[in-house]
């Protein structure tokens, strides 16, 4: 079935909140973290995703902010046994996580051994919900062919995964608006799809079109601004 249509985007206030504003690179120091915590809150987007380490902190400085504190697990590779994204799971929804994003056992998938991945997202899944958390599944797409994409968004909507995003922003490749719309026809209308890397506002605006429901991209502050630039109203 078709997903019905998107409205058009009518306020710099409706993309903000499809934006997941990410801070996951290696080398940022605390004090970039927690610019970048500032940075979300003060454009009201839907979310920041922050490493373990950093999510108490993000916590802290979002309380009362409708921006939502998400972290990850099994990051970046989801080379970890399933028992380690677990207590990474319930270690970050106990620290304040609201969303959790997990990559799915690549090379489980890679070597065919589906029953593994399901069994494994189906358990993770329910850790989140367990806290009504949100679960985000990354699939990895540059390293997965159309089959593989198809059977790993079946496992994500077979655990009940709440959305599910095209790649970490780790891999050598990121997402594509052919995957997209890969993603949105197999899925459930009710599950979200997040495109990882929108750089621009014309990426954003044309990831959008293609189905995605989640923005998560480090360039927050440029999509937003261009957003303000170009729609601006003249003066009266």
């Amino acid at each position: 079935m078709d997903s019905p249509a998107r409205p058009p985007l009518a306020a710099g206030e409706d993309l903000a909140r499809l934006i997941g504003h990410s801070l996951l690179r290696p080398e940022l120091t605390s004090a970039q973290v927690l610019e970048g915590i500032h940075l979300a809150r003060r454009y009201q987007v839907a979310a920041v995703a922050v490493r373990p380490c950093d999510l108490e902190m993000a916590v802290r400085h979002l309380e009362g902010s409708p921006v939502i504190p998400a972290s990850v697990a099994g990051f970046p590779h989801g080379s970890q046994t399933t028992a380690a994204k677990l207590f990474e799971t319930r270690d970050v929804l106990r620290r304040g996580a609201r969303e959790v994003s997990v990559v799915i056992a690549l090379s489980r998938l890679l070597s065919r051994e589906f029953q593994a991945v399901q069994t494994e997202l189906t358990q993770i899944a329910e850790a989140c919900h367990k806290e009504r958390a949100a679960l985000t599944v990354i699939l990895e797409n540059v390293w997965l062919n159309e089959e593989l994409k198809i059977i790993a968004l079946r496992c994500a909507e077979r655990a009940e995964a709440d959305s599910v995003s095209t790649s970490t922003g780790f891999a050598p490749g990121g997402y594509t608006l052919a995957d997209i719309a890969l993603m949105r026809r197999y899925l459930p209308n009710q599950t979200g799809v997040e495109a990882c890397g929108a750089a621009t506002l014309t990426n954003a605006l044309e990831a959008c079109e293609a189905g995605c429901t989640r923005l998560a991209t480090t360039q927050t502050a440029a999509i937003l601004d261009e957003w303000k630039t170009q729609r601006a109203e003249p003066s009266r």
